[in-house]
């Protein structure tokens, strides 16, 4: 049967059902479907002292679709007044399309409470910050990996939540965004805590994880929760730390399945989310040449 006339039937079959059931709504499916989102974003942004927010705000300005961050929304202390004076100048001017990610400078202030002030229901429920929402045929997953504030272990509440929420998501491809990455080159900054993260996600076939805190660019081949290498099964990090809060961390020991990666150039990352697979391309702030890109398919 062609595709043709598979949709004709779908459309009569329809409307016999209309005409049978009175109110019932059947929804037709538009074979062929191509649509694709865009999403774009970083963290390690703002911090007052520096030009590197501003640099990046201007590239955000020139790309649609939904702003993402990945924590650090400001750099200092998390106080209302860095995100009135720092962070709203620069990437505050897109906050009616960001759905960001606390990081562990939110946390400065006593229970991040200028980061849900600012955002709002942006942010998730107050206190939590973890939540979900679809972008076209995708589910996107923010979580807190802000461990010792908001628990992320066997039994937490947050991990609990995790479950339910993938058990009931029908998309076929599926991201998570959160401060910590469990896999960097930088020093100090990966996190064994947010592994219970990588478990569930794995267990329920995700395909990207988006990550800041290193001030830095980092692409890993897809992975297992414990490194290795798992091209048919695993899931792709990046890290995103390029927001635009000076230093840059330079790079220690490589890790395993690290394929690129760059400490000297602020950007942000613009994925292309289409059914069924999606494409990256890292953006850099003017004057700067690094750049990365690629694409992938859902498993």
């Amino acid at each position: 049967m062609n595709d043709v006339l598979g949709l004709r039937l779908l459309k009569y079959a329809a409307c016999l059902l209309l005409a049978c059931c009175g109110a019932l709504v059947v929804a037709v499916p538009v074979l062929g479907q191509t649509s694709a989102v865009t999403m774009v974003g970083a963290g390690d942004i703002a911090d007052c002292k520096g030009t590197g927010e501003r640099q990046t705000a201007r590239l955000v300005a020139r790309i649609s679709g939904t702003v993402f961050t990945v924590g650090d929304n400001v750099q200092g202390r998390g106080r209302w007044s860095e995100f009135t004076d720092c962070y709203a100048p620069t990437w505050g001017r897109f906050k009616n399309r960001t759905r960001p990610a606390a990081g562990n400078h939110e946390y400065y202030t006593s229970g991040a409470r200028p980061y849900y002030r600012y955002f709002g229901s942006r942010a998730g429920r107050p206190g939590l910050g973890y939540y979900s929402y679809d972008r076209g045929s995708w589910h996107v997953v923010v979580l807190n990996s802000n461990c010792g504030h908001v628990r992320c272990g066997a039994g937490s509440r947050q991990l609990e939540w995790l479950k339910r929420d993938l058990a009931a998501n029908r998309s076929r491809c599926t991201m998570a965004i959160f401060h910590h990455p469990l896999f960097t080159s930088s020093r100090s900054a990966d996190t064994k805590e947010v592994r219970p993260f990588w478990k569930v996600l794995y267990n329920n076939r995700a395909e990207l994880i988006l990550n800041g805190h290193a001030h830095s660019y980092e692409r890993f081949a897809p992975q297992t929760p414990f490194g290795r290498r798992a091209p048919e099964r695993g899931i792709r990090q990046f890290v995103v730390g390029t927001g635009g809060t000076p230093p840059l961390n330079p790079f220690g020991a490589r890790p395993a399945n690290s394929q690129v990666r760059n400490d000297k150039t602020f950007g942000v990352l613009r994925l292309t989310l289409r059914p069924g697979g999606y494409s990256w391309r890292f953006v850099p702030v003017a004057g700067k040449t690094f750049t990365d890109s690629g694409r992938g398919v859902c498993r």
